[in-house]
């Protein structure tokens, strides 16, 4: 589910100074591979969402991608206002307003069109927090359906909502002025959801009393979701710690933000030379099912073979990098002579460097430049001359990334590089297919943590071709010194410019003493028998783990089907369950301020602690709560956790009791704390309940 943005993101051209121009081409859907969804009677099915004073209609279309069905919604129909058509024309376009209504379109909109279509989708995925109104109109509806009050209908519904979070950053978050969201869903909380404006922005705050703090959209999405996962391991870490404010008490490493990393789905991104390859080793069905056995079959294919495969998937680059060069220059009004020259550009038979992505200063796509007479002599060698295809957009609002993409144009200009290094404009998807099918190595240098996960390099992998990035997103786990090479020492250091400097030498030393030697040092056939271990390394671990046969699995096993299933069992008997929910949470909620801890006892005998702690829950059921036992592991990821029993009541105090629990004594008795937090059979704590008490 999706908006149809009449005008996309933008087109991209590079004038002659080097200043980039962006173009807003309308995309006529009747020359999209679309087509409008129909009512029974014929009628072009549209949605309707109320905004303040007014009422806008969304058009429904339908996409067919395989066999998946992609539905879009556009504000583009006569019935409304001029002032409204464009409501959905552009995207990242306009103001906080704009891209507040076009959330409500999303996930209001597209909720209701899913209803519409007869589709009862047990769980919804919410890429980002951008949709999270959806859960609170998927909320509404059940509400509506089964008399429920509205806190009840949102328990029951959101075992059945996955959130994943793409942001690195918390100013990343889309979070709108609490004004805006008054003005804007002020009637549909109480009106609809029958919610008091105050519990409307609790849903969106860190602080519910705080009436300054923004609204939040990560915060929606989270407190409406069953599961929140990232998009990387490292990114998991990242998230937690993004998320730590809603979850005070708890150490990071349990906020309840777990990761899928992404990947890529191969077929999309694979050269016809490739698939030839390995549909000769491993079958034409071999992105259909399991990939655990391809890795046996890549490592058999002969050197030769492989580096073919390399020589032609450049030769085509070349080739197509010529043409569009050529076009480009035209457009821009160059000269004829230069025109000409960009139809000779580049060398087939030379080692290609890649780059294209968003041009943002936390990319820092620049870090090729911060010593240029050294870059410029790295690509002019003439015993082993390199070569650089770059590509990306910078934000139109974003003046320090256009000043970016500027000082790569004047300085291919200024060293004379163009038939070395060209900077190819409009980059988009089918430029990127281009890039990722022809380059020998792939090269990513954003500043750690920042890179959630980043699925550019991926693509290169079924290609044959090798990464050279930071270690961060994707690369942080994928990378080994086997498969390519890595940048960084693996941890933060902010935006430091020495550590830019230093990093910035790093990489020219990776290509001068190790990726450029390596590739052309060549065998008595004229093979590079390292440059394609490395090559044959890299396709065979990599490219079954970071594509979507992987990713979708583990989404499949890990979240939709356990989300299914706690959604029909808080769903059944028209929401019971999510009413249990809400009577435990209250519970919670009135009572847990009165329970404490009493005395620890500790005895270490026959290699085992033995801890003893006595607790007073008063009037709260044992039932609603777990005892245990929590020591931090050496890595700081998964902590112990370790159950205490309850082995008598205390005489004379209501609601104590004494609980316990033996362990061996590996580690000191002093690395153990008692804690009680909430327990539920089906609650995601603390997702659902971040109450937690200490024993001091």
């Amino acid at each position: 589910m999706g908006l149809l943005y009449q005008q996309g993101y933008f087109r991209q051209q590079i004038d002659r100074d080097g200043n980039q121009q962006a173009f807003y081409p309308y995309n006529d859907p009747g020359q999209l591979p679309i087509m409008p969804l129909r009512q029974s009677n014929g009628e072009w099915l549209r949605m309707e969402i109320a905004l303040p004073g007014y009422t806008v209609w969304l058009r429904a279309w339908q996409v067919k991608v395989g066999r998946r069905k992609l539905y879009l919604l556009d504000s583009n129909d006569p019935a409304n206002l001029p002032v409204h058509r464009g409501l959905t024309s552009e995207l990242y376009g306009g103001g906080p307003e704009l891209r507040l209504k076009q959330e409500l379109a999303l996930g209001i909109g597209g909720w209701r069109l899913l209803e519409a279509l007869g589709l009862n989708p047990e769980v919804c995925h919410l890429n980002e927090g951008h949709a999270a109104f959806a859960l609170l109109e998927r909320a509404r509806s059940f509400k509506d359906k089964t008399g429920v009050p509205f806190d009840a209908a949102l328990a029951a519904t959101r075992a059945g909502n996955v959130f994943t979070t793409h942001t690195a950053v918390a100013a990343g978050f889309d979070r709108f002025a609490p004004e805006l969201i008054s003005r804007y869903l002020g009637r549909y909380a109480t009106e609809k959801l029958g919610i008091s404006h105050r519990e409307l922005f609790a849903l969106g705050r860190q602080n519910p009393d705080d009436m300054h703090e923004p609204f939040n959209m990560a915060y929606l999405a989270m407190r409406g979701s069953g599961a929140v996962n990232a998009v990387s391991r490292l990114h998991g870490q990242v998230s937690r710690d993004l998320f730590s404010p809603l979850f005070r008490r708890w150490p990071i490493n349990e906020a309840p933000v777990t990761h899928v990393t992404n990947g890529i789905h191969v077929p999309t991104w694979e050269s016809s030379a490739a698939d030839e390859l390995w549909a000769e080793a491993c079958g034409q069905g071999r992105w259909l099912g399991n990939t655990e056995t391809l890795a046996a079959k890549i490592e058999a294919i002969p050197d030769v073979r492989l580096w073919e495969l390399r020589t032609t998937g450049r030769t085509v680059l070349v080739e197509d990098v010529r043409t569009r060069l050529s076009r480009q220059l035209t457009a821009s009004g160059y000269e004829p002579e230069l025109v000409e020259r960009a139809r000779h550009v580049l060398d087939p038979n030379v080692l290609t460097l890649g780059f294209a992505r968003r041009f943002a200063t936390y990319k820092r796509p620049n870090l090729l430049l911060h010593d240029p007479d050294r870059f410029a002599r790295l690509l002019t060698d003439s015993r082993r001359p390199v070569q650089l295809i770059i590509a990306g957009k910078a934000h139109p609002a974003d003046g320090a990334g256009q000043e970016l993409v500027q000082q790569w144009i004047q300085f291919i200009k200024r060293y004379h590089l163009l038939p070395h290094a060209v900077f190819m404009s409009d980059y988009d998807m089918r430029l990127a297919q281009r890039l990722v099918r022809g380059v020998d190595l792939w090269i990513n240098t954003p500043r750690r943590p920042w890179e959630a996960s980043g699925t550019s390099g991926m693509k290169v992998l079924v290609n044959g071709g090798l990464n050279l990035s930071e270690l961060d997103g994707w690369w942080a786990e994928a990378y080994s010194p086997a498969v390519g090479w890595a940048l960084g020492d693996g941890r933060e250091h902010g935006d430091d410019p020495a550590w830019d400097a230093h990093e910035a030498d790093q990489l020219y030393n990776l290509l001068e003493q190790h990726v450029i030697p390596e590739f052309y040092t060549r065998d008595a056939n004229g093979v590079s028998t390292s440059w394609v271990a490395r090559m044959r390394a890299s396709m065979a671990r990599l490219t079954p783990q970071f594509c979507t046969n992987r990713t979708v699995r583990e989404y499949t096993h890990n979240y939709y089907l356990p989300a299914a299933q706690r959604y029909h069992a808080r769903a059944a008997d028209r929401g019971a369950g999510g009413v249990e929910i809400v009577r435990w949470k209250r519970e919670l909620a009135e009572k847990w301020g009165s329970i404490r801890f009493g005395e620890l006892h500790v005895s270490t005998a026959e290699n085992a602690h033995t801890f003893q702690a006595q607790v007073y829950l008063n009037a709260l059921d044992p039932a609603m709560v777990r005892v245990e036992l929590f020591a931090n592991t050496l890595d700081g990821v998964t902590p112990i956790r370790i159950e205490m029993k309850t082995l008598r009541k205390l005489a004379g105090a209501a609601g104590g009791y004494a609980y316990g629990a033996t362990i061996d004594s590996a580690r000191p008795a002093s690395d153990y704390t008692p804690r009680i937090i909430p327990r539920w059979s089906d609650a995601a704590v603390p997702l659902e309940a971040d109450y937690i008490l200490w024993q001091r």
